[in-house]
């Protein structure tokens, strides 16, 4: 197959995956093929006619062959057969193998349910002979001490970290065989799509409100989270005259944003000053965002897309890439990012957002004065895949 497949894509209905694949592929001049999780959820949003979407086979939906492919690799000890199922329409081609396969990073090695798969692809492409790349990844530094993680990190070819505290921890356990690179998510560069403003959301005096129930599961003190949204909801609808638009950017069944937002918007849509933004592509949602004036949100990759429309940003994290990505554009995390383990009080996120209302000015001249360039190193990584699939033909 000679196209660059890009693997590890858990569908559209995650904006964020979306908001990869999207802008990598506009940096691509070379035809790609995409093993998606999801074909209807790509082409329900903004990854139509943009390259060739290929189901990944689910085990859920044969249990026969489930039963068969785990007795063969019992029998066996072939652990990579369970890939070469799910990513049949790579690994039945005949000869010869596709010479480059991109891992879609994000945080994909954060979730332990997904370490194992994440190192049994890598070795089944890298047996085949084809050459893998990382991109785009963030990996909390903890991890990266675990040595199938270690020898898995090395087959890359190349890893490009999203963020320098990523970077940091893979310098000292790479050989000199994996290219390390520095460079921002691509979906920095993420084109936005205008849609008409819904009744009740000013331009540019809008707050954007995001919230996932990822951060409900992440908080130490039980339902503080909806708590603290709800003070912050409070006092802006009390002490400014900014409207609320409550934004999701994940729309999956088992992971909805939309739940959590909707909870808000039912105890304050009396107000007259919340309105509820429908699920829309990764494009559209940029386009919202990037007419709020400020932004509150859970999700990275919202949160990118209010760093790159130049909106002062407030991060409720919980992992090492909000820390990283805001330590990189401001030279620290701190007042940027709140982690969600730290939230103990209701009014702690709401102390947070006042300070980014009274630095508001501050932050999107620095915005405005970095972004160019950060864009521009975004860029970059287009380039280096370019450069490797050269080399690779």
């Amino acid at each position: 197959m000679e196209k660059i497949i890009f693997y590890m894509h858990a569908g559209s209905g995650n904006h964020g995956c979306e908001a990869i694949l999207n802008s990598i592929l506009k940096m691509l001049p070379h035809p790609a093929a995409v093993i998606t999780n999801s074909v209807q959820e790509d082409l329900t949003y903004s990854l139509r006619n943009t390259c060739d979407l290929l189901q990944e086979r689910q085990f859920s939906n044969h249990r026969a062959a489930h039963i068969l492919y785990y007795l063969y690799r019992k029998l066996t000890g072939d652990k990579e057969s369970f890939i070469r199922y799910r990513y049949h329409k790579v690994f039945s081609q005949p000869p010869p193998a596709p010479p480059l396969a991109i891992s879609i990073g994000g945080d994909n090695y954060c979730y332990d349910i997904m370490v194992k798969d994440l190192i049994l692809a890598n070795s089944a492409f890298h047996k085949q002979g084809t050459k893998t790349v990382l991109l785009g990844c963030s990996i909390e530094p903890e991890l990266l001490h675990d040595p199938a993680i270690i020898r898995d990190m090395n087959t890359y070819t190349a890893i490009y970290a999203r963020e320098s505290i990523t970077y940091e921890a893979l310098k000292p356990i790479l050989a000199k065989e994996t290219q390390l690179f520095l460079y921002p998510d691509p979906a920095f560069t993420l084109a936005r799509k205008d849609l008409p403003l819904p009744q009740g959301f000013t331009d540019h005096n809008t707050v954007g409100i995001n919230i996932s129930p990822m951060i409900q599961d992440k908080e130490e003190t039980s339902g503080v989270t909806m708590t603290a949204y709800r003070t912050l909801l409070q006092f802006i609808i009390a002490n400014t005259d900014m409207q609320i638009a409550l934004i999701p950017h994940v729309v999956w069944e088992r992971n909805d944003d939309r739940r959590p937002l909707q909870e808000l918007y039912t105890a304050f849509r009396h107000t007259g000053r919340v309105v509820m933004i429908p699920d829309a592509s990764c494009e559209e949602l940029k386009g919202y965002i990037a007419r709020c004036r400020l932004f509150v949100g859970a999700r990275t990759h919202a949160t990118i897309a209010a760093y790159s429309s130049l909106i002062p940003t407030l991060t409720v994290g919980y992992s090492v890439k909000a820390r990283g990505i805001a330590r990189d554009l401001f030279g620290t995390d701190e007042h940027f990012v709140i982690p969600v383990q730290s939230l103990r009080q209701e009014t702690d996120l709401t102390a947070a957002f006042q300070w980014l209302m009274q630095e508001e000015d501050a932050i999107r001249h620095k915005l405005t004065a970095i972004m160019p360039e950060y864009r521009h190193q975004a860029l970059q990584q287009g380039k280096e895949v370019e450069k490797l699939w050269a080399e690779l033909n």
